[in-house]
């Protein structure tokens, strides 16, 4: 291997922006393997966080920008993931079958939280990660419905739950264990104990992620999950209006409070965009996703659009990310995926877990 040519290799390899790392190829450490014989470069890259058939369009693009090089005829590229377990809060014990706990959060009701936290689950799914879904909103469980499941959790031996299959996903929810109509009635304590138990005692089959749907406020049965809960990340979801950001932002000091780290701030219902005429209008104000992420020196992981057929899509049990996975509101949504695993991918490893698999590659 000329050294000259190494050089250059990697001199251009950081000059690469790789957007949803927010930083180059070589500052993130994705090169896995570089080798040059001659004239020809092959070089593998691992993103670190699902990728799908973005992989193949950045492999595209990395190979173009190397047989640009001189002295370079031909450079082979692959971009392939892999995922590891990042560090969750001090002496909480791990979830068995989980690499990473996700918590998506919104500190208030009626912000598309769970719709979010849905179509997260799912864009990670599509693009080639193992993934589960938790709904911890015990008094108001949203995701059976979202994703289109009637019935019961059985339990695998007496002890363990066995995981609702929802679009090729595991889930699991208070709702498949209680009559349809039938409230919970619980209090406090009865309510951290149910999310406890469906977490640990559902058996969750090697997940790389776990998205967890948390309830919405910030109060004690919120920030007693929070403690209790080893979350690698949290997201938190607002709307642009004020009224949410005030309380959005309470959301991002428990977390602090907890020391889980926050990777980002969603904005939904960012723009709504008309059924008619398809003009779209920032009708809850504008840029407050983005203020609140400068406020707290984090990133923005998303602005979704308020769309019918969102809640269309949502009241039919095939969220946005299925029911059209080419449309320009699954892209938003892949966008924000992404962006939401590329940050934890930078969080610090857990080094007493196992060495992460290599995940799909593209070419």
């Amino acid at each position: 291997m000329s050294d000259a040519l190494k050089q250059t290799v990697e001199t251009e390899l950081g000059r690469f922006h790789e957007p949803y790392l927010d930083t180059d190829l070589i500052s993130a450490r994705t090169v896995r393997t570089l080798d040059i014989k001659g004239d020809r470069v092959t070089l593998e890259l691992d993103l670190g966080f699902p990728c799908g058939d973005y992989g193949q369009t950045l492999a595209e693009q990395v190979r173009t920008m190397l047989e640009a090089v001189s002295g370079i005829e031909r450079a082979d590229v692959t971009v392939g993931f892999s995922v590891a377990a990042r560090a969750v809060q001090p002496s909480l014990k791990r979830v068995e079958g989980v690499r990473n706990i996700i918590a998506v959060a919104s500190a208030k009701g009626g912000v598309g939280k769970s719709t979010v936290a849905a179509n997260l689950a799912l864009a990670l799914k599509a693009d080639g990660a193992s993934v589960g879904l938790l709904d911890a909103d015990i008094y108001g469980p949203s995701q059976p419905r979202l994703m289109g499941i009637e019935g019961r959790a059985q339990a695998k031996d007496g002890k363990t739950l066995l995981p609702m299959q929802a679009h090729g996903m595991q889930t699991m929810s208070i709702g498949y264990l209680i009559e349809k109509d039938s409230p919970a009635i619980l209090r406090g304590p009865m309510v951290t104990s149910a999310l406890q138990q469906m977490l640990f005692q559902t058996a969750w089959d090697d997940l790389d992620y776990l998205i967890i749907d948390l309830p919405p406020g910030t109060g004690d049965i919120q920030l007693t999950l929070a403690q209790k809960v080893p979350v690698s990340g949290a997201v938190v979801v607002t709307t642009p209006q004020d009224l949410a950001l005030i309380d959005a932002r309470k959301g991002v000091e428990m977390f602090k409070k907890v020391n889980v780290p926050v990777l980002g701030i969603v904005e939904n219902m960012s723009t709504h965009i008309c059924s008619n005429c398809g003009h779209e209008e920032a009708i809850f104000g504008a840029h407050g996703g983005q203020t609140l992420a400068d406020e707290y020196d984090v990133g923005l992981l998303g602005e979704l659009p308020l769309d019918i057929s969102i809640r269309e899509n949502a009241d039919a049990g095939h969220p946005s990310v299925v029911a059209d996975p080419q449309g320009n509101i699954a892209s938003a949504y892949f966008d924000m995926s992404r962006r939401t695993a590329a940050r934890l991918s930078q969080q610090k490893k857990d080094y007493a877990s196992k060495f992460p698999n290599i995940k799909v590659e593209s070419t």
